[in-house]
């Protein structure tokens, strides 16, 4: 079966489907409407199309290393026909990022199964990490989870009073320390609040701090310490938050981070307002690092786990209907 069918069929039950290819749209319109218009005709000249899909792709912000990957890949590919129609291109363009995206083993989320589950959130400044915190936290209640969530943040005017706001909309307990006081201590404060209440999940919110600044990052690893000292294994998921829109910086801002604390997701937020959709692609290319969530919404329910399934069919949507 083509892989486009296969695709299709896999998706058409999911209860997201609809929710993903509305959330994407912006997406889907920049990605799909160039690949169309690149793939109007049967491809005989497979060397000029590979070099007009590298194109498109890095203006698609998948970035060079990647999109040159992805060009290898397909051209290989192309070898086993003498040209190529719109629906064999399609077929190979998604097997081609199937496989890429696939290629590098993703471990699981890491659940405590002896006591807390610690997730600690960073990110930089305007990422959207705040109101992930609580998103996550509103999606775990809903499945039944006691959640905490500690005000890292103790440098941002309001950061503290946002997430209390958010934390007593929701149902979520809440920790938080004074003004400009050393985070770490508001971090193990909420560890013994958390053992205290039999706390399932915590939720650590951070300063939102730029990658390139060498005490910030140095504080953050001092963060990862005193988790670790009060809750065996914490922090259990370090994940950092992405503005969609910032595009192949997000490249940049996972390798920083990742040096400094041990990465094992990305939560990419405001994913309905960005056409940057090539950088889930690229994270996972270079860094191993696997989407987790996805934000779709400024609503407290807008938040979903990544399904790449999902993500692949809607960016190329656009040419579902190739004939």
């Amino acid at each position: 079966m083509p892989f486009f069918s296969s695709l299709k069929e896999k998706i058409n039950n999911k209860k997201e489907k609809s929710k993903y290819l509305s959330g994407f749209s912006k997406t889907n319109n920049a990605l799909g409407k160039k690949l169309r218009f690149i793939t109007e005709n049967n491809i005989k000249n497979k060397e000029d199309f590979v070099e007009q899909l590298m194109i498109t792709l890095i203006e698609s912000d998948v970035g060079f290393k990647t999109a040159e990957k992805i060009c290898d890949i397909f051209y290989k590919k192309s070898q086993d026909f003498l040209y190529l129609t719109k629906e064999d291109v399609l077929d190979l363009l998604l097997e081609t990022f199937d496989e890429i995206y696939k290629d590098k083993e993703e471990k699981e989320i890491v659940i405590n199964e002896n006591g807390i589950t610690v997730i600690l959130m960073v990110g930089v400044n305007g990422s959207g990490k705040t109101s992930t915190c609580a998103k996550l936290a509103n999606m775990y209640i809903k499945e039944g989870k006691t959640v905490c969530l500690a005000a890292g943040d103790t440098f941002r005017a309001g950061a503290k009073e946002q997430l209390e706001l958010l934390a007593n909309k929701i149902g979520a307990h809440f920790v938080s320390g004074k003004e400009n006081e050393d985070p770490s201590s508001v971090l193990v404060n909420a560890c013994r609040y958390s053992k205290e209440n039999n706390i399932d999940i915590l939720i650590c919110d951070t300063a939102g701090r730029l990658q390139t600044k060498i005490n910030l990052m140095a504080e953050l690893a001092k963060m990862n310490r005193v988790l670790n000292k009060e809750i065996e294994g914490a922090p259990h998921n370090v994940w950092l938050v992405i503005d969609s829109n910032t595009g192949q910086n997000g490249i940049s801002q996972a390798s920083l981070f990742n040096e400094v604390t041990d990465l094992s997701g990305i939560i990419l937020t405001k994913t309905d307002g960005t056409s940057k959709g090539g950088i889930i692609i690229a994270i996972k290319d270079i860094l191993g690092i696997p989407v987790r969530y996805i934000t779709l919404g400024e609503q407290i329910e807008d938040i979903k786990e990544f399904d790449f399934d999902l993500y692949l069919y809607s960016i190329i949507e656009d040419l579902k209907n190739v004939s």
